[in-house]
């Protein structure tokens, strides 16, 4: 292999790549603006839950329950009913989530110490915040309950819990780090799969195999370009994930980029097998769309937990190379681990670059079939 040779091929690309407007963006303004437009669209802050109540013993503890409900920060009261019919239209129009429904009998079983219900109902077509809604109003009530009760009851263990790496439980701080992962791996896979396949297109491949180039000496020379951009990409995607989204980088900058480097490397090679098997730029970019995006966003545990996936899926998660990478960002920028504990994921990755890498060169013929 002739370092000459590689230097000629990667100048010619990122010539092909400066030329190419829709390339250039694509490289450069795609990824910054997936990632703004998920990192504040994606969310598992439940708050301003909108919610009716109707209040039929209009007493003040029922007025102070109502408080609690104000004073959590969880639910944004948008009405008071006077009748029970109501509350079918406010839900069956998504208008509110939650109905609280305090009987007229309430402040009287308070006061004389029996058991006080309140009817609750929440619209479970959104069975997540259905849920989180449920949390905040049993916690709610048993404020509420203490308080009017004169204390809390002293239990016979004092359970105090602390949360370690993200302590405002935002999920945009594991949100982000996944996005990270998932964007990198698409942009990626899609840029690299257009240019061997782009070369059988505009009928340039004819030329490049009249020339002394090697396979491997050509497609190392297609990868220098964008493993250049998806470096880039990667620092911007890190300043912004830090300056824009504040998510704490507790971590080694250093050991990130250089694990960054690795995942690029084996994201990009993916991208060249899939140009050179398919041949035109059609097919090459709906199969590195399919290869990259959809097993990324679903099978590398960035939203969905891989541990209460099927066993099957379990083990197909295993050559999901992005699985690795958001392990390994999740765990530096929250946790600031060292390589010690990602030296798994970091092996896994460069297994997987190399041999995805000699596919491609093996893959590569220079003749015209």
């Amino acid at each position: 292999m002739r370092f000459i040779r590689v230097k000629a091929i990667a100048k010619k690309e990122f010539i092909q790549i400066w030329r190419d407007p829709l390339s250039l963006v694509m490289a450069f303004l795609l990824p910054m603006v997936l990632l703004f437009i998920y990192g504040y669209a994606i969310t598992f802050d439940v708050n301003k839950i909108t919610t009716v109540v109707h209040d039929m013993d209009k007493s003040s503890l029922s007025r102070e329950l109502i408080d609690e409900f104000n004073r959590s920060g969880y639910f944004t009261i948008i009405s008071y009913l006077d009748r029970m019919e109501e509350i079918d239209g406010y839900l069956d129009s998504g208008k509110a989530r939650v109905a609280v429904v305090i009987p007229v009998d309430f402040s009287k079983h308070v006061r004389t110490g029996r058991d006080a219900t309140v009817e609750v109902i929440l619209d479970g077509a959104d069975s997540n915040t259905a849920t989180i809604a449920l949390g905040y109003i049993t916690a709610i009530s048993q404020r509420y309950s203490q308080r009017i009760g004169g204390g809390p009851v002293t239990p016979l263990i004092d359970s105090r819990s602390r949360v370690w790496y993200n302590t405002e439980l935002k999920s945009r701080n594991f949100i982000i780090p996944g996005l990270i992962a998932i964007i990198m791996a698409v942009i990626v896979s899609v840029l690299t799969s257009l240019t061997i396949a782009r070369e059988w297109d505009r009928g340039t491949m004819e030329q490049l195999i009249a020339t002394p180039v090697k396979p491997i000496e050509l497609i190392i020379g297609k990868l220098v370009p964008y493993f250049t951009i998806g470096f880039i990409d990667t620092i911007l995607a890190i300043i912004m994930s830090t300056i824009l989204f504040d998510v704490p980088l507790r971590g080694s900058v250093s050991l990130l980029l250089v694990l960054s480097a690795i995942f690029l490397f084996g994201g990009l090679s993916m991208g060249i097998l899939i140009s050179v098997v398919a041949k035109t730029q059609v097919i090459a970019n709906q199969m590195a769309m399919l290869s990259s995006f959809l097993p990324a966003f679903l099978l590398s545990g960035f939203i969905f937990s891989i541990s209460n996936m099927p066993v099957p899926l379990q083990a197909v998660t295993y050559i999901i190379p992005a699985r690795y990478f958001v392990t390994i960002l999740k765990g530096i920028f929250l946790k600031g681990i060292s390589l010690k504990y990602l030296i798994l994921e970091a092996l896994l990755l460069t297994v997987y670059g190399i041999v995805v890498f000699t596919l491609s060169v093996k893959k590569f013929h220079k003749r015209i079939d």
